[in-house]
C-alpha cells in the first residue's frame, strides 16, 4: 500500500466529518467541542494542574448558562417594550408615505402574527418545533462538552499503543494521521477564533461605554448581543449595529445620527485591530470570507457561519505546506 494512502485517508475523514455536521445539523456540539477544548487549555495555562482547570471550567460553563437564561428573559421582555415604542415611528413613517399597516402598536402587530399563524395551521406545531430545538440543541451542547473533557485528558486514538508490538501498523499510522488532521484544524481554530474573541471583547468594551453614557435602553442586552455577534466576522457587527441603531432612533433622530457616527469609527478602529491582532496569520481577502459565510449559512447555519473563517485558514495553511513539482520543459532538439 502507498505511504500516501493513510494521508489520503485522515484527509477525507476530516472533511466527511465537516460534511456529515452539516448534514445531521451537528454544528453546535462541533462548537460545543471546540470552545470547550480551548477554554480548558487555557485555563490549563493558568492553573497548570488539569483537575483544577476541569473544576473552573465547570464554573465557567455554569456561569455562561446563568448569563444566557438571564439574558434571554431579558430579550422577551425587552421585545414588546422595544416594539411599543418604535411601532409609532413606523407607522408615521408609512402613513406620511401613503403605505398602509396591518398594525398600530404591539397588541395588534402580535394579534397578526397571531392570527396569521392560526390561519395556516402552523402556530402550535412551530411552539412544538421551536421546544424541540432547543432541548436538542442543548442535549448536543452538553454532549460536546463532555467530549471536550474526555479529549482534554485523553487525547489518543488508539488507547492500546503502548500494548502493542509494532507501531508501524497500518491502524497505528492512519490514527496518527487522523490525529494529526484534527489537531491542525483545532490549531486553525484556536489562531482564528482566539483573534476573533479578543477583538469582539475589545469592541464589546467601547460599545458598552457609548451605550452607558447615551444611556441606552436595555443596555445589558445590548452589550451582550454585541459580543455574541462580534464572534461572526463582517456579518456579525452589521446585525448588532442596525440593533444599536434602531435602538437610538427610539430616542431620537440625533441619537441615531451620533450612534451611527460612533459605530462608524468603531469600525475604522477595528480595521487596527485586524491588523495587529491578527496580523500574517491569517490572510484571507473579504470576498472570499463572505462567500465562506454564505456556504457555511447554507451547511450549518450559525455555527457554519462561526466555523468558515476556520475552514478557509485551515485550508490556506495546511496547502501551503504542499509543495508542487514544476512542470518540466522539454526543449526541441536541435537537428544538425
Amino acid at each position: 500500500m502507498p505511504i500516501m494512502t493513510p494521508i489520503r485517508i485522515s484527509y477525507a475523514v476530516l472533511v466527511v466529518t465537516i460534511i456529515l455536521a452539516g448534514v445531521f445539523n451537528l454544528g453546535i456540539p462541533l462548537l460545543a467541542v471546540l470552545f470547550s477544548f480551548l477554554a480548558l487549555r487555557q485555563l490549563l495555562l493558568l492553573v497548570k494542574i488539569k483537575w483544577l482547570a476541569l473544576v473552573l471550567f465547570l464554573v465557567l460553563v455554569a456561569t455562561v448558562a446563568t448569563t444566557a437564561v438571564y439574558f434571554t428573559r431579558a430579550a422577551v421582555t425587552a421585545i414588546p417594550d422595544i416594539a411599543e415604542n418604535s411601532i409609532p415611528s413606523a407607522s408615521a413613517w408609512a402613513q406620511a408615505r401613503q403605505i398602509e399597516l396591518p398594525f398600530t402598536d404591539f397588541e395588534s402587530l402580535r394579534d397578526t402574527v397571531v392570527s396569521t399563524l392560526k390561519e395556516e395551521a402552523v402556530y402550535w406545531r412551530n411552539i412544538a418545533n421551536f421546544a424541540r430545538s432547543a432541548t436538542t440543541a442543548f442535549v448536543f451542547a452538553l454532549i460536546g462538552i463532555v467530549i471536550a473533557v474526555s479529549l482534554f485528558f485523553t487525547n489518543r486514538i488508539d488507547l492500546r499503543r503502548q500494548a502493542r508490538a509494532s507501531k508501524t501498523s497500518l491502524y497505528a499510522v492512519l490514527t496518527d494521521e487522523v490525529a494529526a488532521r484534527f489537531r491542525d484544524f483545532y490549531q486553525s481554530f484556536e489562531t482564528v477564533m482566539g483573534a476573533q474573541l479578543r477583538i469582539s471583547l475589545i469592541n464589546t468594551i467601547l460599545t458598552a461605554i457609548f451605550v452607558l453614557i447615551v444611556q441606552l435602553p436595555h443596555a445589558p442586552l445590548v452589550i451582550a448581543l454585541t459580543f455574541v455577534c462580534g464572534l461572526l466576522p463582517i456579518v456579525g457587527n452589521l446585525v448588532s449595529n442596525i440593533f444599536i441603531v434602531c435602538l437610538a432612533f427610539i430616542m431620537s433622530l440625533k441619537m441615531a445620527f451620533i450612534a451611527l457616527i460612533f459605530l462608524i469609527v468603531i469600525h475604522k478602529l477595528e480595521y487596527f485591530l485586524n491588523s495587529k491582532i491578527i496580523g500574517d496569520r491569517i490572510r484571507n481577502p473579504v470576498w472570499l470570507t463572505l462567500i465562506g459565510l454564505i456556504l457555511g449559512e447554507r451547511l450549518m447555519g450559525i455555527p457554519g457561519m462561526i466555523l468558515a473563517p476556520v475552514v478557509l485558514n485551515y485550508l490556506r495553511v495546511d496547502l501551503s505546506q504542499v509543495e508542487t513539482q514544476p512542470a518540466v520543459t522539454v526543449q526541441p532538439s536541435s537537428i544538425v
